[in-house]
């Protein structure tokens, strides 16, 4: 299946889609994205949902045929760069890679999963069973407020692809991935002057800092977890013995058990100094996604399938999370890096490769056709 006759028509709606800025906590900028794939679905026949939100982006959803054992596609529409972006990190292509806010993660994703369904409408190779795709505007953020919606519409498919960018280089998809927590610790001491009164004051960060080294001692690579304390805020002067502080963390693991550990380990922390008041708050966003027996299935018949077609690909994973976990989390068929091939994930340098475009689309439209 050659599809390189639509790499132009690809460039252009991609040009489009990157040049409409998308950060996630702006919901008309969004919507705006939202719109261009509402046009482009309708194009090719899709039923139209939205699903209207008053803080993010509106979720869409576009399906085609009816039957049973269909296959959803989820792509995002948010990006992690705020409006602006554009005019310092230019939409462009050389030497075979294509830059741009969000071009790698995830827009080109969004114009594959539209064009495979064009290409299999063109060819009359439209699989006869539901095809759905799945528009989120939350997934930079968590996905806390789109997470229902996916395990909603992954629970009414025998498949889900997910369209995240592939991480390396040699293309694999991901058949794995790491889960994602986060945590925050709070510290409340006692404000005096650091001169006159320093005796009655209390350290809110120097306990925060006896707190946060037990807390990083938590990692451990041997079980695949990391502990990575972000970001700390506390204190006003520095004539001021600090009365506050805060730090916030992530957590990465690859299995429940160790995120119970940690979990129990920061639930329980104790104050060194007695008059110090600690709070924490933890939660698990996305549970881990491991390479089990149902995984290492579904990837060798996706795996048999494009080998038949002259595509050879690979099984890797990844320490990020994405919305694949939460469906691999309810057993059900998934299948996660199958956007473009690049690097340079939320910064200035993203780019993918041009010939992953294409590549990556023949893989989707042979997924679709033949699973």
């Amino acid at each position: 299946m050659d599809l390189s006759a639509h790499k132009p028509a690809m460039m252009q709606l991609l040009q489009e889609m990157v040049e409409t800025e998308s950060p996630t906590y702006d919901k008309e900028a969004v919507d705006q994205m939202g719109a261009i794939v509402i046009r482009e679905a309708k194009k090719l026949g899709a039923e139209i949902e939205i699903h209207p939100h008053e803080e993010f982006g509106d979720n869409i959803v576009a399906r085609w045929g009816k039957g049973k054992d269909g296959i959803l596609l989820i792509g995002h529409l948010d990006t992690v760069f705020p409006l602006g972006t554009l005019e310092m990190q230019p939409f462009y292509e050389k030497y075979g890679k294509v830059f741009g806010p969000g071009a790698l993660d995830m827009k080109s994703g969004l114009v594959i999963m539209l064009t495979a369904v064009a290409e299999l409408q063109k060819r009359d190779e439209m699989p006869d069973r539901p095809i759905t795709m799945l528009f989120n505007t939350d997934e930079e953020m968590g996905s806390y407020e789109s997470r229902k919606l996916i395990e909603k519409e992954a629970k009414k498919h025998t498949l889900a692809l997910v369209f995240e960018p592939c991480e390396y280089l040699e293309g694999t998809l991901h058949t794995w991935r790491k889960g994602t927590g986060k945590f925050t610790v709070r510290v409340q001491g006692k404000a005096a002057h650091s001169g006159g009164a320093h005796k009655k004051g209390l350290n809110a960060i120097e306990e925060l800092s006896h707190q946060i080294v037990k807390i990083q001692q938590l990692t451990d690579y041997k079980e695949g977890t990391t502990i990575n304390i972000g970001a700390m805020h506390g204190g006003r002067a520095i004539n001021i013995v600090p009365a506050y502080a805060e730090a916030e963390g992530d957590i990465r693991l690859t299995n429940l058990k160790e995120y119970v550990r940690v979990q129990n380990f920061i639930c329980s922390l104790k104050s060194v100094k007695k008059e110090a008041f600690i709070s924490v708050w933890c939660i698990l966003n996305r549970p881990p996604m491991p390479f089990n027996k149902l995984m290492e299935k579904t990837f060798k018949k996706a795996q048999k399938l494009a080998l038949a077609n002259g595509i050879e690909i690979r099984a890797g994973g990844s320490g990020s999370a994405s919305d694949a976990n939460f469906i691999a989390y309810l057993d059900i068929p998934v299948l996660d890096g199958l956007g473009t091939v690049g690097e340079g994930f939320h910064t200035e340098d993203e780019y993918f490769l041009l010939d992953s475009f294409i590549s990556r689309t023949e893989l989707t439209a042979i997924l679709l056709r033949d699973w």
